[in-house]
């Protein structure tokens, strides 16, 4: 699993804009500054939609105000799913959706789960990291299937 002081991968994720679908590289997007990147298990599941995508929008100034740069929210969904839950919850700029639509992310920072009892198969665990020019300066994993460590209360705190 990825620890504090290490590099972020550099993996081929997804952005689904104006111009449809397009390849993106983790090891650009993600160190560039101060960043925050959160993964949910499912885009349109019932935590990931009711608290934790909108709370990083809703305090999305506040973790401006503490020099974060970027917010960048990754689920093992494809980029149309992601595009249409951004769209749906009014993430505009404040957050971007990236879909890990193979789960080769997820695999890269060693932070997989077995959703498949959920009918889900691969996913990604619940977890916020705060990055700073690429490396990883605060991770937070969620211990079980709730919202705390990971919410973005719990990063405002970390900086």
């Amino acid at each position: 699993m990825i620890a504090v002081g290490d590099r972020i991968p550099d993996v081929q994720v997804m952005t689904n804009g104006a111009e449809g679908p397009k390849h993106v590289q983790t090891g650009e997007l993600l160190t560039a500054g101060k960043v925050v990147l959160f993964a949910v298990p499912g885009a349109f599941t019932p935590t990931c939609s009711d608290f934790h995508l909108p709370g990083y929008i809703v305090r999305r100034e506040d973790l401006a105000a503490k020099g974060v740069d970027a917010v960048y929210c990754i689920s093992v969904n494809d980029p149309f799913v992601m595009g249409a839950w951004g769209e749906a919850q009014g993430s505009g700029d404040a957050v971007v959706m990236l879909a890990d639509g193979n789960g080769e992310f997820a695999e890269a920072v060693g932070l997989t789960m077995d959703g498949s009892g959920f009918g889900l198969g691969t996913r990604s665990r619940r977890y916020a990291m705060l990055l700073q020019d690429g490396e990883v300066v605060a991770l937070n994993v969620e211990p079980g299937g709730g919202l705390t460590v990971s919410a973005v209360d719990a990063i405002l705190e970390a900086l």
